[in-house]
């Protein structure tokens, strides 16, 4: 089945928008993801289905991977999104086969906004292996009733970069995790993330 640009993409934007008003909740996009054909790099479907969803010829965007510029290529002709440096993307990919320690380069250098437009700060999109529920990583903020847990299997440092990055709201970043079960999971900059750490 071919990915119906308007239902699909309608609907990758409503589950995007219900996991970002509810961060914690686990959004599955596998139903848009396999509908896509003859994705240019080896990498989750549902990257691209949110590419085609967020971007458009009005914002800009980064690729962090090992086949970052035919990734690049491919986002900008289906898209019409332009290509930047780091510093000036509004969207920023991740993948997985970027090298380690891109995710919090990314967060480092990434927009985040300033006093009189802190939406004008980077999103970004970075694929992991796994994203469940589970008791790992213990969020809460806006739009958890009290506080809410999950699993995130991502390498590095990234929590400490991010805690980092969004110290002083309302500038920072946002991000969206997604998985290669095409689980997709949001952190907008309002959200506490918490480390739960087991002590055997």
């Amino acid at each position: 089945m071919k990915l119906d640009v308007v239902h699909d993409l309608q609907s990758v934007y409503r589950k995007v928008v219900n996991a970002t008003s509810r961060p914690g909740m686990i959004s599955n996009l596998s139903d848009e993801a396999l509908s896509v054909e003859n994705i240019p790099v080896q990498c989750a479907a549902s990257i691209w289905v949110l590419a085609l969803t967020l971007l458009d010829q009005e914002v800009t965007f980064k690729v962090y991977s090992a086949q970052a510029e035919k990734a690049s290529r491919a986002i900008n002709q289906l898209t019409y999104a332009k290509p930047v440096e780091i510093n000036e993307a509004d969207f920023i990919f991740v993948l997985s086969d970027a090298e380690e320690g891109s995710l919090e380069e990314a967060i480092e250098l990434g927009k985040h906004g300033t006093l009189m437009n802190p939406h004008n700060s980077a999103t970004i999109i970075v694929e992991a292996e796994n994203v469940n529920d589970g008791v790992e990583l213990l969020l809460s903020g806006p739009g958890i009733q009290t506080s809410t847990s999950v699993n995130v299997c991502l390498t590095g440092d990234w929590i400490a970069s991010r805690n980092q990055k969004n110290r002083e709201y309302p500038l920072g970043i946002d991000l969206m995790i997604i998985d290669k079960e095409h689980q997709l999971l949001s952190l907008p900059r309002t959200t506490q993330i918490i480390e739960n750490r087991v002590v055997v």
